[in-house]
């Protein structure tokens, strides 16, 4: 998968999941902000994100992830 489809396929896996537009997400937005999560959305999220894209994503790492492109970068490092 390149990186163009891993981000298109996660901002529609998130806008759809937490109802916002995929026009919101932004790579430089911050993804709790922008998706309005709670720490159990944020669960949620990272949920979604491994079982869609079969990968395990540890804790302290989405600690560290606050916009957008640093969640991309983690999948398109961790996908290729």
């Amino acid at each position: 998968m390149v990186e163009s489809e891993i981000i298109g396929k996660l901002n529609n896996i998130l806008a759809q999941e937490f109802e916002v537009e995929v026009s919101a997400i932004k790579p430089e937005g911050n993804i709790k902000d922008t998706l309005m999560l709670n720490s159990l959305d944020a669960v949620d999220m990272i949920a979604v994100i491994e079982y869609e894209f079969g990968i395990k994503i540890p804790s302290a790492e989405y600690a560290k992830m606050k916009i957008f492109s640093q969640l991309y970068d983690y999948l398109i490092t961790h996908l290729n």
